[in-house]
């Protein structure tokens, strides 16, 4: 019973950020940064979008095709931690709930981790990215990891 209330909160809170990154956002898409391994094995970063149609559960609001994933995970990270280069565990969403950071990549690129933030982390080969947490407050992320395609 405990695992499927569990389940249950995971559910409205990945559902309550969304709403809410839509909501700052506007229009028929929502923005995503991928991180992924390029031909060199350098991590590179990229805006790219899911796309909304129209939502068969409710008039007048939208939703992307079903994600599949495996499960859902908090995981905290305290302020001032950085962990030089490094690849992702998974394909995985990453999704900023609360705190301040950032995602380093090849050639210096810099991605923000602000509240709302979604990452689509493929880079699970090659030399992978930083992450760096600023400010007073941990850095606060669920982790959404996909199901193998």
């Amino acid at each position: 019973m405990r695992s499927i209330i569990m389940r249950l909160g995971l559910t409205i809170l990945a559902g309550s950020l969304v709403v809410i990154y839509l909501a700052a956002q506007g229009g028929n898409s929502i923005t995503v940064t991928h991180l992924y391994a390029g031909p060199n094995g350098e991590a590179r970063a990229e805006k790219t979008a899911l796309n909304l149609r129209p939502s068969s559960l409710h008039a007048g609001l939208d939703e992307t095709a079903l994600l599949k994933a495996t499960g859902a995970q908090f995981l905290r990270w305290p302020s001032g931690t950085v962990w030089e280069w490094h690849t992702a565990s998974k394909r995985q969403y990453v999704i900023t709930v609360s705190g301040r950071g950032e995602v380093e990549v090849a050639g210096g690129q810099k991605i923000p981790l602000n509240p709302g933030q979604i990452l689509l982390a493929e880079d699970v080969t090659g030399k992978g990215h930083t992450t760096r947490v600023f400010g007073s407050d941990d850095l606060v992320l669920l982790l959404v990891p996909l199901a193998a395609q």
